[in-house]
């Protein structure tokens, strides 16, 4: 498939991070502003800048606005970065629609791993082990389920980034727990639908970056781990895991790499685990796109997994960029940490806050 030129449709550093990827691969790029981002660095990073109608992160959200401004500058391909559209199947889909290649999965692809519940499920017929969980329509559900297993996570459907989701170990905190998630979720993702999951107390996490061509195959390029969290939100994430013995680690990487080879994944993935307390693992979820993490696989591995997805986009084979299928040794350690800015309330709580750092 022809990638010559790659409207970005993103901003920050992620755009800056695209723009250097498509030099390398040797395709040009188009950044696109709000109207208030037009002195952003971004914009000066690529090979040219348009203007997006209106202002604000909503202007990084116009659709519309995106391939048609992909297809006035003469790109044949989209690179959405993470957020905003990133895992919008819509939107994969009126790219294609458009004759334009979208650097990341396939639109069915990004359905099925949309839905946690469904993609729980293709875990399971892929022979990857998942916790106990069910989709839970109404309270008498979730409280059946709770009676049944102890505790429970309950989660968004169509959830990400810790919203929508919450720990519930008592049936008294289980009406509180339940309109909060149906209410997060609403407000993030425009559905309120939720699904309940075991408890896995004092569980690891780990995720597995995974590639897939299209056709099948797919190879795991090392792990992250990720449990020092903040409201289930990731802080540290390490690599390679200092805890994860070599078995559990080929056995990790094989799970992952069958989910994706199930889905006949394309592009750049991360396939999540939870790690109990006995050594067993769990697949929980998975994100179709890249992560913001994907830095510390990089590092470690010296794996440039952005212009991976560039290649992979324009339909190069793995066996062509150099993966034989088995998981490199990593060449060192790697860590990142994300700072958060928060306020102290008077309930001695805290809430995320914006502020001068220094």
């Amino acid at each position: 498939m022809p990638l010559t030129r790659l409207l970005i449709a993103n901003r920050g550093e992620i755009a800056i991070r695209i723009a250097r990827a498509a030099a390398d691969f040797g395709a040009g790029s188009v950044a696109v502003h709000s109207a208030d981002d037009a002195g952003s660095l971004h914009t000066r990073m690529a090979d040219s800048a348009v203007a997006l109608p209106g202002a604000g992160p909503a202007a990084y959200l116009d659709a519309d606005a995106l391939v048609a401004a992909a297809r006035a500058n003469g790109c044949d391909a989209v690179h959405p970065g993470y957020g905003f559209l990133a895992e919008n199947a819509d939107f994969a889909e009126a790219c294609a629609r458009a004759g334009l290649v979208f650097v990341g999965p396939s639109p069915e692809t990004l359905r099925l791993f949309g839905d946690k519940a469904r993609a729980r499920e293709a875990a399971r017929e892929a022979g990857a082990p998942v916790l106990p969980g069910a989709r839970v329509s109404g309270l008498a559900e979730a409280h059946e389920f709770l009676a049944a297993h102890g505790a429970m996570m309950l989660k968004a459907v169509a959830g990400g980034g810790g919203r929508g989701m919450r720990a519930v170990e008592d049936a008294d905190a289980l009406e509180s727990a339940w309109a909060r998630c149906r209410s997060e979720a609403e407000a993030a993702f425009g559905d309120g639908a939720l699904y309940a999951e075991a408890l896995a107390p004092r569980a690891r996490h780990v995720e597995m970056q995974i590639l897939g061509d299209g056709s099948g195959r797919v190879v795991c390029a090392g792990e992250r781990a990720c449990s020092v969290q903040r409201r289930r939100q990731k802080l540290i994430e390490l690599a390679p895991d200092p805890a994860l013995p070599d078995e559990a680690r080929g056995a990790l990487a094989a799970a992952a790499a069958r989910i994706g080879e199930a889905a006949r994944y394309r592009g750049l993935g991360t396939m999540e685990f939870l790690i109990g307390e006995d050594g067993r693992f769990f697949f929980i979820e998975a994100n179709a796109r890249l992560q913001v993490e994907h830095t510390v696989t990089e590092a470690a591995w010296g794996i440039d997994l952005v212009r991976m997805q560039l290649e992979l986009a324009a339909g190069r084979p793995l066996d062509a960029l150099g993966f034989d299928g088995a998981v490199a040794a990593p060449a060192g350690c790697a860590l990142q940490a994300r700072v958060n800015l928060e306020t102290m309330t008077p309930d001695g709580g805290a809430r995320p806050s914006g502020g001068v750092l220094t």
